[in-house]
């Protein structure tokens, strides 16, 4: 596999990691209605899971888009 292929493919994770990242967010803070706390999860935890998710996952696209004409 190439480079560009894998710059590819490392793009298109990084935005998914960073689209569900935010929509697990959004699910912690109340936005969507779904209640964590009924299959076991307190709200801290899905703010935690979507943080981290989105912040590694935005990283990982810039990083890659900032490096495509390697």
């Amino acid at each position: 596999m190439n480079n560009k292929n894998k710059r590819l493919a490392f793009i298109f994770s990084g935005g998914m990691d960073a689209l569900l990242g935010a929509a697990i967010l959004l699910l912690g803070f109340g936005f969507f209605p779904i209640d964590v706390t009924q299959y076991g999860f307190q709200n801290w935890h899905a703010i935690l899971l979507g943080g981290i998710m989105f912040l590694f996952g935005v990283g990982t696209l810039a990083y890659n888009l900032s490096r495509l004409e390697e």
